[in-house]
């Protein structure tokens, strides 16, 4: 009976790995393909644009929730991606607190300049058979690399739809429970604990 029990175990590991491991199969629901003709390739006059990517294969079976963190109001929907996904969002020059939510839920500080566009990754993490993700921030530096460029050119482009708000709206509650939650833990690591987007890593 033991064995049997094992051998189930075993089975179950080994399919829950497998969908870690496996790739994105289409877009997630809620979220679509932005047509060539809609692509955003800049900000408007004056704004920020921020680009997060999910470079990787892994764990492609699971989402992951991007939000911006508001001071005093709740979290604004930035896009769902999963892997070899990418989704644009325009928001005001500044400082600005942005929140990846999957099983768990990690936390990226940004201070943005007009008229730049800033580039972060989502970046999936093995758990115990469950989704974790965390966000890190691209250096300049970096952005003019052939392998940038490469893990950029190979996420397709993707946006929210009606359907977005209203996922967010039913899972609000939980969203900010989350939040709640895990903000006190994340602002009371050192600031070198904690990933930032800096003004001058904009292109």
């Amino acid at each position: 009976m033991r064995n049997k029990q094992r051998n189930f175990q075993l089975l179950a590991a080994v399919l829950l790995s497998a969908l870690f491991l496996s790739g994105c199969t289409g877009t997630v629901e809620n979220m679509r393909v932005v047509p060539l003709d809609k692509i955003v390739a800049a900000p408007k006059e004056g704004k920020s644009m921020v680009v997060f990517m999910r470079p990787s294969d892994f764990g492609g079976a699971y989402r992951s929730s991007l939000f911006e963190i508001k001071k005093n109001n709740p979290p604004s929907l930035v896009g769902i991606v999963t892997a070899k996904e990418k989704v644009a969002y325009q928001l005001e020059p500044g400082k600005h607190l942005f929140m990846v939510m999957g099983k768990n839920v990690d936390f990226m500080l940004a201070e943005l300049k007009a008229n730049k566009t800033y580039y972060a990754l989502v970046m999936p993490k093995m758990g115990r058979w469950i989704a974790r993700f965390s966000l890190y921030p691209v250096p300049i530096n970096q952005l003019y690399s052939s392998q940038f460029e490469s893990k950029l050119n190979n996420c397709e482009w993707v946006e929210k739809t009606p359907a977005s708000d209203d996922w967010l709206n039913s899972n609000m509650a939980g969203i900010q429970s989350k939040y709640k939650e895990h903000y006190a833990k994340w602002i009371s690591k050192d600031l070198s604990e904690r990933p930032q987007l800096l003004l001058q890593d904009g292109k």
